[in-house]
């Protein structure tokens, strides 16, 4: 049996493995366009490589995506991030996992997967080509047959074949898909961070509030979590989060919005009277500088009493009813223009890709082309910042290269 993997990244070599330690007897290679194999996992999570999550449950894995959670559910059944962690460190890769939940090598270093995976293509006698990117596609009889773009390399035929491309920037990389009559998702970016051109907010950059919670006005849109303010705009896990979840509804308003933040992610703002009217009863005397409620961070502190006029020299005891609903407001309702994207490092995510509805997810098989598998992220599959991105990938391609 001869069998055909597209894509020399993680779910290419994830699903090459696989298949080969699933048909020991096949004759299995991996085509990649490019000369690199596996440059995601290369830059992934600052060169450390967050290969998962180690959230404890299938029901909190499967709500890290905006795009493919439901569906993904089941497959998690199959292979989950525990399962996923054990793969490795069975291979020989120690693992540790950070007090976020992110997991990494225990090397610190992502040549360590690189590693692995070469280690473990070599040990199986998995074939490698570079530079052989794929035109086209075409099913003859019970076969695919496989057209490549430098006419110097004859078609072939194969007996199943796995597509594990990526994520494409647009639309026109995935018309070879598209003709075998599969609907295409139109591919948007996801995982970016927010510019912020406009706003003052930025003379901060470097600080970091741990508890927050960021809304895009006039959505439903809304993430909870760590913030950094940048030299640019705002970061961090929570911008992330929302950029992930509302990757469409961004695109479609041109990067351009207002988002609100709370400071301190409390969303009853009679709790938050009632704390600051505590302090003004119990530190009357103390000035707004020398006091702040929440444990917010100094320069942010008094950037905020500096937006809403109020003197960093006044006394919480001072501040009176119009000063209090200045600060609450401020803490919990923050407004910020948003006009622009900026990539989250060099790790592109997008949103978009083959539609789920044609492709079988409990076995990664294409509805409308028999033989062929698909599994990472050419699918409509996306996840949020933490290692999520790449158990999608270990997952769908341990189940495609299962080939059932």
């Amino acid at each position: 049996m001869n069998i055909a993997i597209i894509g020399g990244g993680a779910a290419g070599f994830f699903s090459a493995i696989t298949v080969k330690e699933n048909y020991p007897d096949a004759h299995v290679v991996i085509f990649e366009k490019s000369k690199k194999l596996l440059a995601k996992v290369k830059i992934s999570g600052g060169g450390r490589c967050n290969i998962t999550n180690a959230c404890s449950s299938i029901k909190e894995l499967s709500e890290a995506y905006p795009r493919g959670g439901r569906a993904l559910k089941k497959s998690f059944h199959v292979f989950s991030n525990k399962d996923a962690i054990q793969w490795f460190e069975s291979r020989g890769v120690p693992l540790v996992i950070q007090d976020d939940k992110r997991v990494f090598p225990a090397s610190q270093t992502s040549q360590s997967i690189i590693d692995c995976f070469f280690q473990q293509t070599k040990r199986l006698g998995i074939e490698i080509q570079c530079e052989r990117g794929i035109k086209a596609i075409q099913s003859v009889g019970d076969k695919l047959e496989l057209e490549f773009i430098k006419s110097d390399f004859t078609s072939k035929m194969y007996d199943k074949v796995i597509v594990a491309t990526g994520g494409s920037p647009n639309r026109e990389g995935m018309d070879w898909l598209e003709k075998l009559h599969h609907k295409i998702e139109d591919p948007v970016p996801s995982l970016f961070t927010f510019n912020m051109p406009a706003e003052s907010i930025t003379d901060l950059m470097g600080i970091s509030v741990g508890d927050t919670m960021v809304s895009i006005q006039g959505t439903k849109l809304r993430s909870e979590g760590p913030l950094l303010i940048t030299h640019w705009g705002m970061s961090g896990p929570a911008i992330l989060k929302l950029s992930a979840f509302g990757a469409r509804v961004l695109n479609e308003k041109g990067y351009e919005c207002k988002i609100q933040v709370n400071w301190i992610d409390v969303m009853n703002n009679d709790i938050v009277m009632i704390e600051l009217k505590r302090i003004v009863r119990e530190h009357s005397n103390k000035l707004l500088s020398n006091f702040r409620p929440y444990s917010l961070p100094e320069r942010l502190w008094d950037y905020l009493l500096e937006k809403n006029d109020l003197s960093a020299k006044k006394k919480w005891g001072e501040l009176g009813k119009k000063g209090i609903n200045k600060l609450v407001n401020v803490l919990t309702n923050d407004v910020y223009s948003v006009k622009g994207k900026t990539s989250f490092k060099e790790e592109f995510v997008t949103c978009g890709g083959v539609s789920l509805e044609n492709i079988d997810m409990n076995t990664m098989q294409s509805k409308e082309c028999k033989n062929l598998y698909f599994a990472g992220e050419v699918m409509d599959i996306d996840g949020i910042t933490g290692g999520y991105n790449f158990q999608a990938a270990w997952t769908t391609a341990f189940i495609a290269g299962k080939m059932n």
